[in-house]
């Protein structure tokens, strides 16, 4: 096999797969999969958005020294 035969397997290969992955990307099977995926960003909006508390320890420290010293 010569260079040219070899590269158009490859490429015969490579359009196959790329149809492949195109028509289970838009069947109708993974829909369902796809949506619940998009809405994963919103999915965790009930939850606190600062995971980092220690700032508001801060301030709650210095608000109760302050108020002992008054």
């Amino acid at each position: 096999m010569d260079n040219g035969t070899v590269n158009g397997i490859i490429i015969i290969l490579l359009i196959i797969a790329f149809t492949g992955i195109t028509l289970w990307a838009y069947s109708r099977r993974r829909k369902r999969d796809f949506d619940e995926a998009a809405n994963l960003p919103f999915a965790d909006e009930d939850e606190q958005p600062n995971r980092d508390t220690s700032a508001s320890r801060e301030a709650e420290s210095r608000d109760d020294k302050g108020e002992r010293n008054t």
